[in-house]
């Protein structure tokens, strides 16, 4: 249930509007508070180097990006250490320099994690490819707003802006159950900002 984040997001656009810098972009928000989880859940933040497991201590965000030259995934660094408006600064300029073609290759490698979004495409759900040599990537559907049960026992329904997630993951390096936690984590950051915005 993305309703809160859609309020967050609302709110920042509407006192954004005197500011020059970007607006935060859910793939901005969803950055930030993935690599929030990562931190809790650091077997996902993981790769395999030859034969070794490295888990990194910092997160670096992969976004997959569609450009006329093809998919592209460019890394926002260090994003557990930026704000929300610096997340939103390196990767708008990140995307411009990809949809330009002036990537450099330092702008394409050392990611620890990657977010893929499919929602401006009015796509749901969907499985995302592993950007190898990471442990997982999440893809993220469009925000829709759907009648749902809010309260069973006063058999109520309310209009909801709901989200699919899909989580795909190296068995390699983690298995289900850690990997599940991880997205319900997650998933307890869209429906309630705070517990992240505080961290």
């Amino acid at each position: 249930d993305a309703t809160e984040l859609v309020k967050l997001r609302k709110g920042l656009k509407s006192t954004s509007q005197s500011d020059s810098r970007p607006i935060p972009s859910y793939n901005d928000l969803l950055a930030k508070l993935v690599a929030e989880a990562l931190a809790d859940h650091p077997q996902l933040n993981a790769r395999i180097e030859g034969d070794e497991i490295v888990t990194s201590n910092v997160v670096n965000m992969g976004f997959a990006v569609d450009t006329e030259r093809g998919l592209v995934v460019p890394v926002v660094r260090d994003v557990q250490s930026k704000s929300i408006r610096q997340i939103s600064a390196d990767g708008s300029a990140l995307v411009e320099r990809a949809r330009e073609g002036t990537l450099r290759p330092d702008d394409l490698n050392g990611g620890t994690f990657t977010i893929t979004n499919l929602g401006m495409y009015e796509i749901d759900a969907f499985t995302p490819i592993i950007n190898l040599p990471q442990c997982a990537i999440l893809g993220v559907g469009r925000i829709v707003p759907k009648q749902v049960v809010v309260d069973v026992e006063a058999e109520r329904v309310a209009i909801r802006h709901m989200l699919f997630l899909s989580l795909t993951f190296d068995h390699r390096l983690v298995d289900g159950a850690p990997a599940a936690r991880f997205l319900q984590q997650a998933k307890s950051f869209i429906e309630q900002p705070y517990l992240w915005l505080l961290n």
